[in-house]
């Protein structure tokens, strides 16, 4: 009799272990699964979603290096997909993103694939009615930065007037914003639009290239208030929230993801006399200048074939500090343009562009307070009231959570 209940209780820990075991297994796949459906799918990966729509048509394509599908070349796949591309739109930085700031990119044609490129970034940002008329449709996917003074919406903004103008289809295939966790800074105000400032947005606008698209179009942002006829292909598994680093760098001067979260704040230095690391290898991730009165940190800008040539301060031991251990989730703040103007011995040259700064920031207020000697919560609570129509306004173009 003892025999048998000791085989029975042997039999059911087998049975329990054994359906413990299959429990856990189960919640491991489990797991698993919804580590692979949290992966985010970039539109340009979503091929069933997009191919279908550009069968027969001929094709423009905007893209650059960050233009990946997996680790292809977009333009690579649409040729093997037998997709008739008959041209590359190349935006700053050129085509293959080797191109340094502000460098007039020139037409040409792609070595590989022998499509032709036509440059939006020299006398014209513009496709022409020219350029645009053996096309039936233009395909966009673009990486941004999530910064309003990133030219490469201002691009999208041009390219969506043509399409409009010349009756010509868009799609967009939308990458994640890096910054899109977050909205801040001021509102571009009326009298400083640029190329660097096309839209009435915050600094940090906090939307994905397909979302600003709406927001173009359902605010009627385009000359005479004309409509885009846009199709987004959606990014699968993404929220605003999510952290994403970038496989490419999106210009040659944002290497890492660090860099892309402290450009809104060290852009506006672009204005100074003041390095930010270009001619480095670690550009938009420190400060200085050569006086020791700026910080105990130093490095020497020198030029960079291909990222940055004639960098400010070139050749020159710079003095400052090192932000390469800052938090990775760094947000906008004025905190280091108001320090470093505060430190300077040379106030009145210290802004030697001052012009430039005020299309940066979108307005010529905030310098004024600057040198004023206003706190940054001070200057700050100048923009909260605009910031706040824009959040609301910006719910109503979200495509993500």
């Amino acid at each position: 009799m003892k025999y048998l209940q000791i085989l029975l209780l042997i039999n059911f820990l087998g049975f329990s272990c054994q359906n413990t075991i299959s429990q856990s297994n189960a919640q491991n796949e489990k797991q698993d699964s919804t580590q692979i459906d949290s992966q985010i799918m970039v539109g340009a990966e979503r091929l069933d979603e997009y191919l279908p729509l550009l069968w027969g048509e001929k094709v423009a394509l905007v893209a650059n290096q960050s233009s990946l599908v997996a680790e292809k070349h977009l333009l690579d796949v649409l040729v093997e997909k037998k997709i008739n591309v008959v041209k590359i739109f190349a935006l700053e930085h050129g085509f293959r993103g080797n191109a340094e700031r502000g460098a007039t990119i020139k037409n040409g044609t792609d070595e590989k694939t022998g499509v032709p490129i036509v440059s939006l970034f020299g006398k014209g940002h513009k496709p022409t009615p020219e350029s645009l008329a053996n096309v039936d449709i233009v395909v966009f996917d673009i990486q941004d930065a999530g910064a309003r003074f990133f030219t490469y919406i201002s691009s999208m903004h041009n390219i969506m007037e043509a399409c409009a103008e010349n009756n010509i289809k868009l799609l967009i295939l939308d990458r994640p914003n890096p910054l899109g966790d977050y909205v801040d800074g001021p509102i571009r105000q009326k009298g400083f639009e640029s190329f660097v400032g096309m839209h009435p947005i915050p600094i940090v606008h906090g939307l994905t290239v397909g979302e600003l698209a709406l927001m173009i179009n359902g605010e009627g942002w385009l000359k005479d208030g004309k409509q885009c006829n846009v199709t987004i292909i959606e990014i699968a598994n993404y929220k605003h929230s999510t952290v994403y680093e970038l496989p490419v760098r999106p210009s040659p001067n944002l290497p890492n993801y660090l860099s892309l979260r402290l450009y809104p704040s060290l852009c506006l230095f672009e204005s100074t006399q003041i390095s930010i690391g270009r001619g480095t290898d670690f550009p938009f991730q420190v400060i200085g200048y050569p006086d020791a009165k700026f910080g105990k940190f130093t490095f020497t800008p020198h030029d960079i074939e291909g990222v940055q040539m004639n960098p400010e301060q070139e050749g020159k031991l710079c003095y400052g500090i090192d932000l390469r251990n800052e938090k990775k989730d760094a947000k906008f703040t004025l905190k280091y343009i108001i320090d470093f103007y505060n430190k300077s011995d040379f106030k009145t040259t210290f802004f030697a562009r001052e012009k430039w700064f005020n299309l940066l920031i979108g307005n010529d207020a905030i310098l004024k307070m600057i040198k004023e000697g206003k706190s940054e919560d001070e200057i700050r609570q100048t923009w909260q009231a605009d910031l706040e129509k824009y959040k609301e306004m910006r719910k109503h173009y979200l495509l993500y959570d």
